[in-house]
């Protein structure tokens, strides 16, 4: 059973058991005024044949009933009827006596009642005796009986008494009245079913439709929430997954393109050294060297496509754990003053033999202390020289270092005076396998994950990496470790 045709018998059952308990309570009421079950169906026609009179009415009126009957000239008389007038001072009431077609007495206080016409017709079988009548604006409720004279004209005895036209009203209108309370429940039925099922089914019939597009693959959509309640939470929680199910999904197309990306680079980067090697190889099995030399030279060509191909793989390995997050980090406080001095000394002898100077500048205090891992820490800074010496050309070779404070990080800079890279490549730098050289010759060397590698490392470190150059003057490159201390 759908959610629109449950809400729809609900409502409808909540408005039946109304209609049910309304019209039981009004049953109960009729009950309780007329005492008499049976009346029910004849409650407007006896109303107010059942409906009491005050004592001095009552007496009242069964003195004028009994003259009418025995002694009709006392009607006649107005001093006799004034003393009957005077009985009813004491409460609301007045009186009238009609002969024929006029009013022969008529209390004073009767001035919106004119002539006999303005009265309740005659009726001899005296069944309606009590009943109410309008007047202008007034309203009145009366006992009357009905009667002939002895001259066989009509005559009528009236005990009328005012009321409120509120009442009478209700009385006139009771059948309109309910009618138009059963329209309105159920004109209101509708409209908050309507309301409702709407507010709930519309937004579902939403997330159905998107339900649908995520089940096509088509995530580029929006599911938007149209209200704060449990529904509107609902579409929130859904355009969230939605959100985080596109993401996910460029995240692995992404990394799909990237994983081509890496097998055609591989490819490239290993097929060279291969190729190289086979050629080699051949020449010797051709005899082409033929002099201790040859054979020299080609073994050492050999040996070094070879370890350029471990290299290549060892950089390839390296990454590809940074990548999944499978590689141990060890992380200490050190002195990174004291570290990097080492770092240059222990490389002095390298520079020294490629004729490069090394240059050091430190603008914080001594003993400061960051938290990394020496032996990852020393990968970056191997990366990043080979990375300059590659690209490095001049005759007179400088590398500074540079290490000074930023907030609560120490900044480290590697410097070169090498021929710096172009500005549309450099943002593209610390990605892998790429080189500014679109050939992708491999003259330089490298396997073009050395600064891949390095990011990946400050990262885990939870420091920032980037690039400064400028064509013909140089590279430097910053990254950022956090202290031990702050």
């Amino acid at each position: 059973m759908s959610i629109r045709l449950r809400m729809l018998l609900s409502y409808t059952a909540m408005l039946v058991v109304t209609i049910g308990l309304f019209i039981l309570c009004g049953l109960l009421m009729i009950l309780a005024i007329t005492g008499d079950i049976s009346s029910i169906k004849h409650l407007y026609a006896n109303h107010y044949s059942h409906k009491p009179i005050t004592a001095q009415e009552e007496n009242v009126f069964l003195d004028l009933k009994y003259l009418a009957k025995k002694q009709q000239d006392q009607l006649l008389d107005k001093r006799k009827l004034k003393l009957f007038d005077e009985k009813l001072k004491n409460v609301p009431s007045a009186l009238v006596i009609r002969k024929g077609d006029s009013i022969i007495y008529k209390t004073n206080a009767l001035i919106s009642i004119k002539s006999a016409d303005d009265l309740p017709s005659f009726e001899p079988s005296n069944i309606h005796v009590r009943d109410t009548v309008s007047y202008g604006k007034y309203y009145f409720s009366y006992v009357k009986f009905d009667f002939y004279f002895d001259d066989q004209e009509i005559g009528s005895i009236y005990v009328i008494k005012k009321v409120s036209p509120y009442a009478a009203l209700s009385k006139n209108l009771f059948p309109i009245l309910i009618g138009v309370l059963i329209i309105l429940l159920i004109a209101t039925n509708g409209i908050l079913n309507y309301l409702v099922t709407r507010s709930i089914v519309k937004p579902l019939h939403s997330l159905k439709l998107a339900t649908e597009k995520i089940r096509d693959g088509n995530l580029n959509f929006k599911v938007k929430a149209r209200t704060k309640d449990e529904i509107g939470q609902l579409s929130m929680a859904y355009e969230e997954m939605r959100q985080r199910l596109k993401e996910s999904i460029d995240l692995q197309l992404k990394y799909e393109e990237n994983r081509k990306e890496l097998i055609s680079n591989i490819s490239h980067d290993l097929r060279t050294p291969i190729t190289a090697i086979k050629g080699y190889v051949e020449g010797i099995r051709d005899g082409v060297a033929d002099t201790p030399e040859k054979m020299d030279k080609y073994l050492s060509t050999i040996y070094r496509r070879a370890t350029d191909m471990d290299s290549l793989i060892d950089d390839l390995f390296l990454f590809s754990k940074l990548d999944l997050k499978k590689i141990q980090f060890n992380f200490e406080a050190i002195d990174i003053v004291h570290y990097i001095k080492y770092f240059i000394d222990e490389l002095s002898w390298d520079f020294e033999e490629q004729d490069i100077k090394v240059q050091c500048k430190v603008d914080v205090d001594t003993n400061e202390l960051v938290i990394v891992d020496r032996e990852k820490l020393k990968r970056v800074l191997v990366n990043i020289i080979q990375n300059s010496l590659k690209h490095m050309k001049k005759d007179e070779k400088i590398i500074r270092f540079s290490v000074v404070e930023r907030g609560h990080n120490i900044e480290i800079e590697i410097n070169d005076n090498g021929d710096g890279i172009d500005p549309a490549s450099l943002p593209y730098i610390f990605d892998r396998f790429y080189r500014a050289d679109s050939a992708r010759n491999t003259v330089t060397g490298g396997s073009g994950l050395g600064l891949a590698i390095a990011k990946q490392i400050i990262s885990e470190h939870g420091g920032e990496i980037w690039a400064a150059s400028e064509i013909g003057k140089g590279t430097s490159i910053f990254f950022t470790l956090r202290y031990a201390k702050k």
